[in-house]
Formats: structure tokens, C-alpha cells, sequence
């Protein structure tokens, strides 16, 4: 759940990924495998930093692909989705298919993992009817080995007839063989083996192999192509299509054909999706005896059953799930302090120097880049910071060691009560991260109908651009003397009312505009892993923290000069923002707000991040964002400019309940294709913040 520039916003969608060879003797490998098993970890310790991301031709799915060079061999490999199944019945495993019947690889590497390898065979059988250049990559041999688990390779190698190497990618075992056995799969030709579908199946495919053999001349596999036919998928037969640049299915010299072997399955009683289940059914049937010579089954260890009884109970799950959650909080809170006060004297220091080297300029020049822009960035670094380089890498952790797909377990069901998806709990955990990237990420929920809810309804739970102004509120107003264990656990009250407006908005949703049934899910517990605690905080830096904080930092400075601008601009008796302010004062009170609140929400469209700091420099006469060394000057501050515990109270609501930033409408628009959806993602979570906002004032003004 990396949030990079290729996986939110503008990044996060469509762009081309042109692999070409850079020098004559490379090799194209595709890098398939099941979701879960090592398969871009093993990408990423081949091709190192030498990647290049973007979208598979056509689909708004990332594709990744670098080069590896060792010894005489020089590969390219494209990390492709993780895909179960080329029978594909979402975006990702199209995109797999695609890649892997039509995108021209000299050879294709499958992952497996090594403690679950039936499973994965699965997807290795799909492939071989499709291509002999395949190599298998067994991963994971050292979990595996932990379990008591310990395949032959040379029988499965033998039983499979292609090449197999065996690794453990996170330490790097394996991977020069795996080079090289991969660089045999594409250069050498190889008699792979075959799944034997029942007699009438295979006479079908006797039937159309010779004259789809004179019409494919090479390009595709003529069984694949006969079994594709038979089976009638509208979208694979225009995936083929696409790529042959006519219809298969309408060429007059295999229409006879056709219609004979149809006619041998009709009579054996296949028609329909009992042929696909017979197609499905043969293809693990063979999977299992190849692994009962190769792989025998072993029971999972005592400790692995105990942990997931434990995390996926309703009784325990649940209760577990909030206290890690309140003990990531607080662990956030409790250092943040300390790193916030340190950022706040060096960066308003600097600041103060800045000000005297530019005091021969011009008072609107030095205001403005100062007291405007540098200030802003200074209050987002020193507040904003320190939060994120916490949480980024606790939450990375637990995604690590296995954890969020337990949390998807225990959320299925109320996802499925509410018509929705039960695959939305894992985008609404993206969502903490960055909206933008949960938004993306409910590509993985086949359902159009359930993806629609889920992309509406992301912006419900806050991503990390609230978060820091959550924790100051709630120290600053709630949390008193209690302190940060207090501030933690209303802050974990406050992300479950998040979490349960979600289901509230699911449940409209789906009783409203997008009516239907939801859909099964097939959630795979991966076991649980030792994080690796260098990589993590390398990767939590990088890729998430500082990718946010510079979205931030790019907004939060002319944001800065803006607010400053309104600030010392008079227009009458009156500054520019004072008149703003004003005209929104009688709006906002109606919701327990202010006018500079109110402003500060509108103003901070392109990053929920500067809300809090462009409300501060407003509510300063001079227009200049002042330095506050702790929150409890800070508090001064608000309340010295009218701030009670309602107007706290409403602003937590809004900050968890309003509209997404434009990064994530901008990526809504392009997941949807459509302004109505993304239109609606902004109306209902304001509506329902501006409701409740409403409700909190009014029944506060009672009492």
C-alpha cells in the first residue's frame, strides 16, 4: 500500500507501460503468481531500483517492470497483477492474462509459494496450456520449512516437465538460479505437461486444434485458443480479438468445426457453466496429484492456528483489532511530541533569520515569502511530520507481519449486511493511508455495482492528511490531563464512528442508487511473517511520508501566499479574508463553526493537510502564521478567537465527514469515468458531516 506518485492521483492512472529491450540479447519474462506469495519481492530483489511503473495497455491496473542483469543473462521482467486464475473475473486478472497470452514474453516465471503449493499449481497449469516457456519459482522455502513443509523440486520438476528454482527471495537464496533456469525456459523448448480434461472435452479440442492451427499460424496456442472458444467468455474472445485484429469465433472456416465440437459437449451433457466447472475442477484435480507426490500436505503449526483463533473470533477479533489500533495511536501521539517540539525551534528559528536577511526588501516580499509561505510549509513540517514518519511505519508493520487480511476477515460480514463488498475493508484501510490510493485500490472488488460504493465511500475513514489535526484537537480540547493514552483512545473512538459511518453509507448506497446483492469473496489468511524492520522504515520514509508531506508542502506554499494576500489586501475598512470570513460567519454558525474555519475547509481543497495552519494564519491580524511552541498556546489562540468545546466538537466532525481532496476526485473521475459518481463522492460525506455538524450545535445550543 505504497503511496507513491505512480499510485495516487494523476499517477494512479492511466499510463502506458512500454517495455522494450535495450540490448539485443535481453529476454521479456512476465512475473505471475497468486496474490501473496512473494511475487514482487522477488521482482524487487532482481531488478533492485531499476523499475519503471505504469498501466498495462488498456487497463487502469499497475504494471511494474525492471532489468536484471547476472552473468551472461540480461532479463526484463514485468511484474504483473497477482491473479488466482486466468478464467479472469476482475481488472487484475485481466490484465494477467492479457499480459501473458498477448504480451509477446520470451518466457514467464510463476510464483508459488512453497507452504501452499497446490493452490498455486493452479494458476501454473492455466499458463502452460498458453506457453512452454515457464519457470517455476517455489518461494518462500524458508516459512515453508518453519511449517514443516519441504517440497521436491526435482519430482515437481519432473512432473511439470519445465524448469524449477527454488528461493527465498526476502534474503535473496535462489535468485541465481532462478536467473538462470528462467533464461533456459526462453531459449530452450520444452514438453511441459498437460492437463486431460474428460474424454468428450478433449474430443472438442481434437476437433478445432488443426483448424485453428492454420488460422493462428503461431500466435496463440491452438488447445488454449479451442478451450476459450468452448467456454464462450465474451471478454476473453474480445481480449483475443483485440490482439488477432478480427473475430476468431466469426471466421467461416472454423464455424463448422465449432459447431461440431459444441455438439460432442452437448451430447456429453457440458453446456454452460457446468463446462467451466468441469474445466475448473480438472485443472486442481491435476494440481493435486502432482503435489501429492511432490508436496505432501502437513498441518499448519499449533502457534499459526492459535494467533489467527484468536484474531479472527468474533468474540476476541474485534476488541483486539481497536486495542492495536488505540496502541498504534498512542505510540504516534506519544512521539510526535517530542520530534514536533524539536522541527518548531529549528524551522521558526530559521525563520527568523530568514526575515532579517530580507529586511532591505520590500515589506509585501518579505511578508509574503516569510510570513505567507515559509511559515505554512514550517507549521505542516514541524506538526504535520512528525505524526505521519510514526504512523506510516507502525501501520506498514502489521501489514507486514500479515495482520490488515485478518481485519478484511473480521469486517466481512458487516460488509456483506450492508450490500457491499467484503474486499472494502482492505480499501478502507488504504484509505488511512491516502484516500486517493483506496480509491485505486478498489480495482481488486469485481462487482462494478460494489466497487461504486466503495470508491463513494472511501472518504469516510481519515487518511493521514487529518489525522495530525485530529490528534491536536483532541489533546488541545479532550484529552486534558489525562493525557496521550486519553488522546489515543478518542481518537480510536472517532476512527470506529469513521468506520461505522462507512457501513451507514454502504448500506444507503446500496438500498438507494446502487441496489443489488453482494457479491462472495475469496480472502486468503497469508501466515504471519516477521516484519523486516530496516526495509519497513526505509519504505514508510520514502515512499510514503515524504511522498505526502511534499504533496503537502507543494499546496501549503501557495496556499500560504494566498491566505496572506487575502490578509493584507483591504478592500474598504476591511482585509480581503475579514470580508470572506464575515460572509461565511452566518453559514458556518448554523454548523458550530466559523467563518475562518469554514474558509480554511474551502482553501485547503487540494490538501486536507493545511486546514489547521491556514485557519491559525487567518485567525493572526497580520495575516503571518505565528510559531506556537505547544499545543497549549495554541489552545489560547482558538479560544482567544471564540473556539469552545462545540466548535471543537463540530470541527472533528468535519474533519472526519466532508469533502475528498481534489487528488482523490481527480481519481475518482478517472476510476469511474464518470462526473455524476464522483459528483455524489463529494456530496455525501459533506452532507453527512454538515448533518451531523447541525445536530452537535443544535441540541448543544439546549443546554
Amino acid at each position: 500500500m505504497g503511496l507513491t506518485a505512480s499510485s495516487t492521483g494523476t499517477g494512479a492512472v492511466a499510463r502506458g507501460l512500454s517495455v522494450q529491450k535495450e540490448q539485443p540479447g535481453d529476454l521479456i519474462v512476465a512475473l505471475a503468481g497468486n496474490p501473496n506469495v512473494g511475487k514482487s519481492t522477488v521482482f524487487n530483489a532482481l531488478t533492485g531500483m531499476h523499475q519503471h511503473t505504469g498501466n498495462w495497455t488498456g487497463k487502469t491496473v499497475s504494471c511494474a517492470s525492471g532489468i536484471c542483469r547476472r552473468a551472461e543473462n540480461s532479463l526484463i521482467f514485468i511484474d504483473i497483477p497477482g491473479a488466482y486464475s486466468l478464467l479472469a473475473v476482475s481488472a487484475e486478472e485481466e490484465a494477467a492474462r492479457d499480459c501473458i497470452c498477448f504480451g509477446g514474453a520470451d518466457a514467464v516465471v510463476v510464483v508459488c509459494d512453497a507452504g501452499c503449493l497446490e493452490r498455486n499449481l493452479n494458476l501454473v497449469l492455466q499458463i502452460l496450456e498458453v506457453t512452454p516457456h515457464v519457470a517455476v519459482c517455489v518461494n518462500l522455502l524458508d516459512e515453508a520449512a518453519k511449517r514443516g513443509i519441504h517440497p521436491d523440486l526435482s519430482i515437481l520438476e519432473k512432473r511439470l516437465g519445465i524448469p524449477v528454482a527454488g528461493t527465498s527471495a526476502r534474503s535473496g537464496k535462489g535468485l541465481d538460479v532462478l536467473v538462470r533456469r528462467t533464461a533456459e525456459a526462453a531459449r530452450e523448448t520444452y514438453l511441459p505437461c498437460c492437463v486431460r480434461y474428460p474424454q468428450a472435452v478433449e474430443d472438442a479440442v481434437n476437433i478445432l486444434e488443426m483448424p485453428l492451427g492454420n488460422l493462428l499460424e503461431g500466435k496463440l496456442s491452438e488447445r488454449w485458443a479451442a478451450l476459450r472458444l468452448l467456454e464462450g467468455d465474451p471478454k476473453c474472445l474480445d481480449a483475443i480479438a483485440s490482439f488477432l485484429g478480427w473475430r476468431l469465433e466469426a471466421q467461416a472456416a472454423i464455424q463448422p468445426p465449432l459447431q461440431q465440437a459444441r455438439k460432442c459437449l452437448e451430447d456429453a451433457g457440458y453446456t454452460g457453466q457446468s463446462f467451466r466447472d468441469t474445466l475448473v475442477s480438472s485443472i486442481y484435480a491435476s494440481a493435486e496429484d502432482i503435489c501429492r507426490e511432490a508436496a505432501p500436505a502437513v498441518s499448519p503449526p499449533r502457534r499459526q492456528v492459535t494467533l489467527d483463533r484468536l484474531l479472527t473470533q468474533r468474540a476476541t477479533g474485534l476488541p483486539v483489532m481497536l486495542l492495536l489500533l488505540a496502541l498504534v495511536f498512542y505510540i504516534t501521539i506519544q512521539g510526535a511530541n517530542y520530534i514536533s517540539d524539536f522541527l518548531y525551534s529549528v524551522l521558526f528559528r530559521f525563520g527568523g533569520c530568514l526575515s532579517g536577511w530580507l529586511s532591505g526588501a520590500p515589506w509585501w516580499l518579505r511578508g509574503a515569502l516569510v510570513d505567507g509561505a515559509y511559515r505554512t510549509v514550517a507549521w505542516i513540517v514541524s506538526v504535520m511530520l512528525p505524526p505521519m514518519a510514526i504512523f506510516f511505519p507502525l501501520f506498514t508493520l502489521l501489514e507486514d507481519l500479515g495482520y490488515l487480511p485478518r481485519v478484511a476477515f473480521n469486517l466481512d460480514n458487516a460488509f456483506r449486511k450492508c450490500g457491499a463488498c467484503g474486499k472494502q475493508s482492505l480499501t478502507m484501510c488504504m484509505g488511512f493511508g491516502c484516500n486517493a490510493a483506496g480509491v485505486t485500490g478498489c480495482r481488486i472488488i469485481d462487482s462494478r455495482r460494489e466497487r461504486l460504493i466503495a470508491v463513494i465511500t472511501n472518504a469516510f475513514v481519515p487518511c493521514n492528511g487529518r489525522f495530525p489535526a485530529l490528534i491536536a484537537i483532541i489533546s488541545m480540547f479532550f484529552a486534558g490531563t489525562a493525557g496521550n493514552m486519553a488522546a489515543a483512545g478518542i481518537l480510536t473512538l472517532i476512527i470506529a464512528c469513521g468506520v461505522g459511518m462507512t457501513f451507514l453509507a454502504s448500506g444507503f448506497l446500496s438500498a438507494t442508487v446502487l441496489k443489488g446483492v453482494s457479491s462472495a469473496m475469496a480472502l486468503e489468511l497469508p501466515p504471519f511473517r516477521v516484519p523486516q524492520i530496516g526495509k519497513v522504515i526505509i519504505r514508510s520514509v520514502f515512499d510514503r511520508t515524504l511522498f505526502v508531506l511534499g504533496r503537502a508542502l507543494v499546496v501549503a506554499a501557495p496556499t500560504g501566499l494566498v491566505i496572506w494576500t487575502l490578509a493584507n489586501v483591504s478592500a474598504g475598512d476591511m482585509t480581503l479574508l475579514a470580508h470572506l470570513t464575515g460572509f461565511l460567519d452566518p453559514i458556518a454558525a448554523l454548523f458550530g463553526l466559523d467563518g475562518v474555519l469554514l474558509a480554511a475547509f474551502i482553501l485547503a481543497l487540494p490538501a486536507n493537510e493545511i486546514v489547521l495552519p491556514a485557519a491559525v494564519m487567518a485567525y493572526t491580524a497580520s495575516g503571518a502564521l505565528t510559531g506556537y511552541e505547544n499545543l497549549a498556546s495554541l489552545k489560547t489562540l482558538l479560544t482567544a478567537n471564540g473556539w469552545t468545546w462545540v466548535t471543537a466538537v463540530c470541527t472533528l466532525i468535519f474533519f472526519m465527514f466532508h469533502w475528498p481532496c481534489s487528488t482523490t476526485l481527480l481519481t475518482i473521475r478517472k476510476e469511474t469515468g464518470s462526473v455524476k459518481w464522483t459528483l455524489i463522492s463529494f456530496l455525501l460525506p459533506t452532507i453527512c458531516g454538515l448533518a451531523l455538524c447541525f445536530l452537535t450545535a443544535g441540541v448543544a445550543r439546549l443546554f
